[in-house]
C-alpha cells in the first residue's frame, strides 16, 4: 500500500512474528518507562521511573491567554493503514520503535496515540500510579505521546489524533480495540502485532 508523502517510511520486517531484535541493535534492557518528550528530543536512553514524576517538558509553546489552542484538523475519512508484523511479546518494542521513526520525521508528540490490547504500556501503569485525574488530564493537554490501555478504547475521554499506533500484545479484546483505533485514527493507523489476527479484524490486505 502506497505512503502518503509526509508519513515515515515504516517498513514490515522479514515474514513472519518477530521474536528477536533486528540485527546490529543493542541487547536488549528491561523494558523502561518513558518520560515526556519533544519532537526534537526522541526518548535519549529511555529512562526508568524516578522517585518523583519528570517534571513536563519546558519548550513546548503554549497558548496565550486569550487565545484558543489550534484544532486538529479532523479527517473523518478512513486512515491509512499500516501493518507492522510481530508477535504479541514483540508488539510494544514494535510499537515503540514506530514511535520513534514517527518522531524523527517530524510528527508532534501530541499527534501519536499508542493504544495497547493487552498488558499495558509501562509509562501509562507509571502515570496511573499518580491517579486517574492526573493521567487523563495529560490526554486532554494533547502536547506529548498518550498511552492508553484497550479499556481505554471504550471510554469517550480517548479524544481522536492524526496516527494511532496499536501494539497487539494479547487480550481477549484486540477486535474491539482495533476498531475502536481505526475510529480514533485521522490520517494513519500503525498495528503492530500477528498480520493473521489483524487482518481477520481490518479486512484482507492491510
Amino acid at each position: 500500500m502506497p505512503l502518503i508523502p509526509e508519513e515515515p517510511q515504516i517498513h514490515e520486517s522479514a515474514q513472519g512474528p518477530r521474536v528477536t531484535p533486528a540485527a546490529g541493535r543493542t541487547a536488549p534492557t528491561p523494558r523502561p518507562v518513558p518520560g515526556p518528550r519533544s519532537a526534537a528530543t526522541p526518548r535519549p536512553g529511555r529512562p526508568g521511573p524516578g522517585p518523583a514524576r519528570p517534571a513536563p517538558p519546558a519548550q513546548r509553546p503554549h497558548p496565550t491567554p486569550g487565545q484558543s489552542k489550534p484544532a486538529r484538523p479532523e479527517n473523518r475519512s478512513a486512515p491509512q493503514i499500516q501493518l507492522i508484523p510481530a508477535s504479541a511479546a514483540g508488539a510494544l518494542d514494535a510499537a515503540d520503535e514506530a514511535v520513534d521513526l514517527l518522531l524523527e520525521s517530524g510528527r508532534a508528540p501530541g499527534d501519536i496515540l499508542v493504544l495497547t490490547t493487552g498488558e499495558q504500556h509501562p509509562w501509562a501503569v507509571h502515570e496511573l500510579s499518580f491517579g486517574d485525574a492526573a493521567y487523563w488530564a495529560q490526554h486532554e493537554a494533547g502536547d506529548d505521546v498518550f498511552f492508553a490501555g484497550a479499556g481505554a478504547v471504550a471510554s469517550d475521554r480517548l479524544e481522536p489524533r492524526p496516527v494511532v499506533v496499536v501494539a497487539v500484545n494479547g487480550g481477549d479484546t484486540v477486535a474491539d480495540a482495533l476498531s475502536g483505533a481505526r475510529e480514533r485514527a485521522g490520517a494513519l493507523l500503525i498495528v503492530c502485532g500477528d498480520p493473521q489476527t489483524i487482518n481477520a479484524v481490518l479486512g484482507a490486505g492491510v
